[in-house]
């Protein structure tokens, strides 16, 4: 990595359309490293999918890229980490220990090489609640002694400028946030 005057944030991408706003307003102040870790994503041909959109938008954005993550091995502790939690309500307690482990695991990598801070996209998202994802990126940050850079990052039209660049960019949009149980809900 190389060091400048901006402060060094790994970004925890949970897909391409997600990551497009985001990085727009954040990379003014930060030295952006995307990551890429999703364990939740099902079936695998959707994993790859989204993997794919998400290498070619760091393509696009001439962004580093992390992929760290073993698939399925990293499923199928997923699968482990969720399964008592089948009949929750997306956004539920499942949702909360699927987002922790993501950012859980975006932190100690952070930590491990040296980056300033780590933040994720998911507060983009109109379906996820950004006060939660705040509040459990301060806890794994206070945990693991790093910064993490709380937002919301939906707010001033964040969404929709998503929506604009991911069709500028020709990006795949899901129709799902990623798990087998957020699919079955369409």
């Amino acid at each position: 990595m190389i060091k400048t005057s901006k402060k060094s944030l790994l970004l925890h991408a949970c897909c391409a359309p997600c990551a497009t706003s985001v990085y727009e307003k954040i990379s003014n102040d930060f030295e952006i490293t995307l990551f890429w870790f999703n364990p939740n994503i099902e079936p695998a041909e959707e994993h790859e999918k989204r993997l794919n959109e998400v290498i070619k938008l760091s393509k696009i954005l001439d962004a580093p890229l992390i992929i760290n993550e073993k698939y399925p091995a990293e499923n199928q502790s997923w699968n482990i980490l969720t399964k008592n939690f089948a009949d929750e309500k997306e956004g539920g307690i499942r949702c909360r220990l699927c987002i922790k482990n993501r950012l859980l695991f975006t932190a100690k990598y952070a930590n491990e090489n040296n980056f300033d801070y780590f933040a994720t996209t998911l507060t983009v998202s109109p379906h996820k609640n950004s006060q939660i994802i705040n509040e459990l990126g301060k806890e794994v940050a206070s945990k693991l002694n790093i910064e993490f850079l709380e937002a919301d990052f939906k707010k001033e039209n964040g969404y929709l400028r998503s929506i604009e660049l991911s069709k500028k960019y020709g990006l795949y949009r899901q129709s799902y946030c990623g798990c087998k149980y957020s699919a079955n809900n369409l």
